[in-house]
């Protein structure tokens, strides 16, 4: 089922965003950059307008009302803080016009399992189709990492819609539900910890007497280049390392500092601590 296209990659369904922080726009701008859809198809809804002035210069309607997004979208994205959930739906519930019938409910929140989504939906939709996706925010520039998660009423067009509206930015896998936290920590919460390695180097490039603007953009395009190196080579990781370290040369000794500095056990740290906190946020309620 992975591998399933649509005929035509072109959504012809209103899109729905309940929430419009990062992911929610990072979703957004791919779907749009890619030519799936238009921006006139796009509804979403936040607690105040005013901060929902990036959806409006961009001619998406946009409501305070959850229920407006239920009403109009086909699909709608749950893209709210994970402890919000009760209350925005609450929201729906307070300013739902129509009964709820055939939607496809996507949610983004950390944490949150399908069961969970299943009885705080039902209240809406006895039967609710729901996917759990996992986004990260390079999906703005084409270079996402995304795994998916269908609930057990997901027919297999909402499976290759949901895809198609991923993918088109990036990698996206369907993977099993136990493994989401894990991909969050991973990849969700990755490009900070990437961001980060990529400033520590361009402090160090300062340090070293280079320019600010050229620091970042070198250590920048050296990140990039070394990920595409990873993925068009298909070699390990460890060889490529070992192919950039002449003995006794200048790398190995870097490679040296890096280790003694425990940056291996640091990372190991950070998805650990990304994973766990998402768990966390999976048990909290408003």
């Amino acid at each position: 089922m992975g591998d399933l296209k649509m005929s035509s990659q072109v959504i012809k369904e209103k899109i729905g965003f309940i929430g419009g922080g990062n992911m929610a726009k990072a979703i957004c701008e791919g779907i749009i950059k890619n030519g799936l859809a238009q921006y006139q198809q796009i509804i979403v809804s936040g607690p105040h307008i005013e901060n929902l002035s990036w959806w409006i210069e961009r001619g998406v309607t946009a409501y305070t009302e959850n229920g407006r997004v239920v009403d109009e979208a086909d699909v709608i994205f749950l893209a709210m803080k994970p402890h919000i959930l009760p209350s925005a739906i609450a929201n729906v519930h307070e300013t739902l016009a129509l009964p709820v019938k055939s939607k496809l409910f996507v949610s983004v929140l950390a944490g949150i399992q399908l069961e969970q989504l299943e009885n705080v939906l039902s209240p809406l939709e006895e039967c609710a189709r729901i996917i759990r996706v996992m986004p990260n925010t390079p999906m703005m520039v084409g270079e996402g990492c995304t795994a998916f998660c269908p609930g057990i009423r997901a027919t297999p067009h909402d499976i290759i819609l949901v895809k198609n509206i991923l993918e088109v930015s990036g990698v996206c896998k369907q993977v099993p539900e136990a493994m989401i936290n894990a991909i969050g920590a991973l990849a969700g919460s990755g490009p900070a910890f990437v961001y980060l390695i990529i400033e520590a180097l361009a402090d160090a490039g300062v340090k070293q007497g280079i320019p600010r603007a050229m620091a970042i953009e070198m250590a920048a395009q050296t990140t990039l280049g070394a990920a595409k190196m990873v993925l068009s080579t298909g070699k390990h990781t460890a060889v490529l390392k070992d192919e950039v370290c002449s003995p006794g040369g200048t790398t190995i000794a870097g490679i040296h500092a890096l280790e003694s500095g425990g940056v291996r056990a640091s990372l190991f740290n950070a998805v650990e601590a990304a994973a766990k906190r998402s768990a966390e946020l999976g048990q909290k309620r408003n």
